[in-house]
């Protein structure tokens, strides 16, 4: 290739865009041109982040799409487009729009039409909705909160140091709105699943997540089930949430390497 393609990272709730430090080392070694750009609001400093938790207060679902779609239409290239969490939900509404040229979302938060909610979920998200006001500000995870809701399958060591390095204050709004999105017929969390014409997707769940636990990614993949368009499946069974920024990263980056290999680098040369 004689242009690097771009390669966006796009974090979810409370982890720091700076998380992918590491994926953004690897993909540089493999040719790629990748960025990580922080939500609107949030402070690129992790501190700074925390100390100032009402700039990044407010932003839903639309807000923060719209914030990387700027992003990638500034690039000199349509981008692959990789998310994790709430950033897998917003990969998957950008690639629907055809802002990429493939998408993969780990661990991706629900979208649309998606309907299991396992108990597992509903108590990792509790830190928010136990306060309707939430919806309007921003909020912070306990460590123990952010051991069951990413770090559970690492010892606690690893959670907590995971924790001190990339835990940040988040929005809640995101959250309320995927949680009224199938009584809500415009709603944010509305993804173009029938899309033919968009670039191929790759989901990727943890089998230990208590987050997204693989009954949400299961039914996500349902969705697509109205498009020809490639959509596909891989499961790290042993895998919790944090499997982005814990020491079984690599293992993760290494599959999706090997699947843009296969599914983008090698169907642009055919």
């Amino acid at each position: 290739m004689s242009e690097k393609t771009p390669v966006v990272f796009i974090h979810g709730l409370w982890l720091a865009a700076s998380s992918w430090q590491p994926w953004l080392e690897l993909f540089a070694e493999n040719g790629y041109d990748p960025i990580a750009p922080t939500w609107p609001g949030e402070s690129s400093d992790v501190a700074e982040a925390r100390a100032n938790p009402q700039d990044a207060a407010g932003y839903g679902i639309n807000e923060v799409a719209a914030h990387y779609a700027e992003i990638i239409r500034a690039l000199p290239a349509k981008p692959i487009i990789i998310g994790h969490s709430f950033g897998g939900m917003i990969a998957e509404k950008l690639l629907g729009e055809n802002l990429g040229v493939a998408g993969i979302a780990i661990d991706a938060a629900q979208i649309k039409g998606v309907l299991p909610l396992p108990l597992s979920s509903l108590k990792s998200t509790l830190p928010v909705f136990k306060n309707f006001a939430n919806e309007k500000r921003a909020v912070s995870l306990t460590a123990d909160q952010f051991r069951y809701s990413f770090g559970n399958a690492v010892s606690r060591e690893e959670s907590d140091a995971l924790y001190e390095a990339w835990n940040i204050p988040s929005p809640g709004k995101p959250l309320f709105e995927a949680a009224s999105a199938n009584f809500s017929i415009h709603s944010p969390a509305k993804v173009d699943t029938a899309n033919e014409n968009r670039g191929p997707l790759l989901l990727i769940m943890g089998g230990k997540d208590h987050t997204v636990p693989e009954a949400i990614t299961k039914a996500t993949l349902k969705q697509y089930r109205g498009s020809s368009a490639v959509t596909e499946l891989v499961e790290f069974p042993d895998r919790g949430h944090s499997l982005t920024v814990d020491s079984g990263w690599r293992e993760v980056a290494d599959s999706v390497l090997s699947w843009i290999d296969a599914r983008v680098t090698n169907a642009a040369v055919a």
